[in-house]
């Protein structure tokens, strides 16, 4: 089976058997762009979603923080 992205490369049909339709090289690239979020409960109020990993690392109840 050929990759349906760059339709040049051959599906390894061990890719092919798990349901992937794309080469290495172009599943790696798909993968690159996908970005992922975080929810973080608080204590007392909703879910934040986290996009940012800096803003993740500033969650931190428990930690001092600098303020600028």
């Amino acid at each position: 089976m050929k990759c349906i992205k760059c339709k040049k490369a051959v599906v390894v049909p061990k890719r092919e058997a798990l349901g992937y339709e794309t080469c290495l090289k172009c599943g790696d690239a798909q993968a690159k762009m996908v970005r992922w979020t975080v929810a973080i409960p608080y204590g007392k109020g909703a879910y934040q979603m986290i996009y940012d990993p800096e803003e993740l690392k500033m969650t931190n109840q428990k930690e001092v923080r600098n303020e600028y």
